[in-house]
């Protein structure tokens, strides 16, 4: 997900535009569009009822992207695909999606993305702020051996909750078969759609796919279940917070690396070192260097002892007084699930241990934080 955008004179509008003004969202701009922050139920009351039950986000900014080999094998695609990402594609069944990180030449994170092998090609789900830049790297590496098509017409909603499963069976039934990570092509509401089964949340759940011409009809359809409440941008921020999840632009950029950010599992065994695949994308020598000689930042989880919520931006500093400083935070928001403030940063190796108490500089004073492991809620992920 992409961190917020200055207003400009020339924002775009999703699909859903209008049918969020109809269901009195609050729209504010948003990596180039205009988003809903949220509906009039407010953000706490969205962030505990995704918790509790289901709700419904537009995430209809983000990019669409499809990657066919011109061989025909998909599986082509695949390997074409990892010359960019460290992740393995290859070994990837059709029907399943994997998480990625879009890498620069010093190991850097460009983005990061979901990747399904639907069969016959290959779907790539990128950020919104992101989208053109990564289509266009994209294309330029791949186009020898794939074609490239941008799909940004295309609608995304995600449906997340305890409750999704339930809301969503009635209108498509295929999705009680459905695991965390798989993805079909079926019909919703008759509506030719893509689903998967995962999300931003922590919690079960799905992102549909669709054109966006069909994209109203197929949000009616959902809203109308019982549990669903549409969800804003707002209580998605806090919701992806709690699951320790990152946002690019915060806490994952150019600046970051994936053993920096702590997300070296989205790195599998065939592309590590000693792997069938090891390397071969940009950055792969940093990374892979990384991995066996360790990093001087970490990406942990951090939790406050009291009740100010610790924004991003606040440095972290090993003692009271602010002497030794050893870190930033990175995002930060008071968590209406677990009851606490809590936030994510990066600090120094030795100071990266689960319960290791540190201070953020708030307002000129230095308040108490400990490291904590994430997610700060169990995963509600149907395995």
């Amino acid at each position: 997900m992409d961190r917020a955008f200055p207003m400009s004179d020339s924002l775009q509008r999703t699909p859903l535009y209008d049918l969020n003004l109809e269901l009195g969202a609050k729209m504010v701009p948003f990596a180039g569009f205009e988003m809903p922050i949220q509906f009039p139920a407010g953000l706490m009351t969205e962030h505990l009822h995704t918790r509790e039950k289901a709700g419904l986000f537009d995430v209809s900014h983000m990019g669409q992207i499809r990657i066919a080999a011109k061989s025909g094998d998909v599986k082509d695609a695949a390997a074409a695909l990892e010359t960019l990402v460290p992740a393995d594609f290859v070994g990837l069944a059709a029907g399943r999606q994997r998480y990625g990180l879009l890498t620069n030449e010093k190991g850097g994170i460009l983005d990061d993305l979901m990747v399904a092998n639907m069969g016959k090609d290959l779907l790539v789900v990128v950020n919104a702020g992101c989208k053109v830049q990564d289509a266009d790297r994209i294309e330029k590496a791949l186009s020898d051996r794939c074609v490239v098509t941008r799909q940004f017409d295309r609608a995304l909603m995600a449906l997340q909750g305890p409750a999704a499963e339930a809301a969503l069976a009635p209108l498509c039934p295929a999705v009680k078969d459905m695991r965390f990570m798989d993805v079909i092509e079926t019909e919703l509401a008759g509506v030719p759609v893509t689903v998967s089964r995962s999300g931003y949340t922590g919690e079960d759940g799905f992102e549909i796919g669709c054109a966006g011409a069909d994209a109203e009809k197929v949000a009616r359809a959902i809203l109308a279940q019982p549990d669903v409440l549409p969800i804003g941008l707002g209580a998605r921020d806090s919701l992806r917070l709690e699951a320790g999840l990152c946002l690019y632009g915060n806490d994952i950029d150019v600046t970051t690396t994936p053993v920096e950010a702590s997300l070296g599992w989205a790195i599998q065994k065939a592309r590590r070192e000693g792997g069938v695949r090891e390397g071969g994308y940009p950055g792969a020598d940093v990374v892979l260097k990384q991995t066996r000689d360790g990093v001087a930042r970490k990406r942990v989880g951090l939790v406050a002892d009291g009740r100010a919520p610790v924004r991003a931006g606040a440095k972290l500093f090993a003692d009271a007084e602010g002497q030794k400083e050893i870190g930033v935070v990175t995002s930060g928001a008071f968590g209406p699930s677990v009851k606490a403030p809590v936030a994510m940063g990066y600090v120094t190796p030795e100071y990266a241990a689960v319960d290791t108490p540190v201070f953020a500089e708030l307002r000129g004073k230095y308040v108490p934080l400990h490291v904590r492991a994430m997610p700060f809620v169990a995963p509600g992920f149907k395995r």
